[in-house]
C-alpha cells in the first residue's frame, strides 16, 4: 500500500497497513544523525508484541512498548555476533501507539516519529539531549 490510499481522516483506527505506510514514510524523513544507521533497515509492525518477546523484555503489559529496534547481528538480548546474521528491524506495535495518541490528543504522525526516533536514538547510543534535538527538529508529514 502507498501513501496516495491513505486518508488521514480517520473514521476508524488505522490499520496495521496504514501504519505501515506511516512508518516507512517517517523513517524515510529521519534526522540526518539517524538515517546513517538505517540504510538497510527493514520494518514490520504489528499490533501487540508476542508472548515471547513480552517474557524476553519482562514487560507487564503490552501497551508498554511502543517500537523495538532488533539489530541483525544480534543473537540474544545484549549479544551480538561479528557478522549479522539477519536484517535490522524495527518492530512498531500498533495499539500502543494507538492507545497513547488517544490518551495525548496529538498529531498521529507526531506520536510514530517520536516512538520510532526515540528508540532509535536509544540502541545507537545517542544522549537524550541528542535525541530531544532530533525530536523538535522541524519536519514535514508527507502523507
Amino acid at each position: 500500500m502507498d501513501s496516495r490510499r491513505i486518508i488521514m481522516n480517520f473514521s476508524a483506527a488505522p490499520s496495521l497497513d496504514d501504519l505501515e505506510v506511516m512508518a516507512a514514510s517517517v523513517l524515510e524523513h529521519l534526522p540526518e544523525d539517524l538515517l546513517e544507521f538505517c540504510s538497510d533497515l527493514k520494518l514490520e509492525v504489528e499490533d501487540f508484541p508476542d508472548e515471547a518477546l513480552e517474557q524476553e523484555l519482562d514487560l507487564d503489559d503490552p501497551y508498554e512498548l511502543l517500537a523495538l529496534y532488533r539489530s541483525g547481528k544480534e543473537i540474544s538480548p545484549g549479544v551480538e555476533t561479528k557478522t549479522a546474521i539477519g536484517d535490522d528491524l524495527l518492530l512498531v506495535f500498533r495499539r500502543p501507539l494507538l492507545d497513547l495518541w488517544c490518551e495525548s490528543g496529538d498529531d498521529l504522525m507526531g506520536v510514530l516519529r517520536q516512538a520510532m526516533i526515540e528508540e532509535l536514538g536509544k540502541f545507537f547510543d545517542f544522549s537524550e539531549n541528542e535525541i530531544d534535538e532530533m525530536l523538535n527538529q522541524p519536519y514535514q508529514d508527507v502523507i
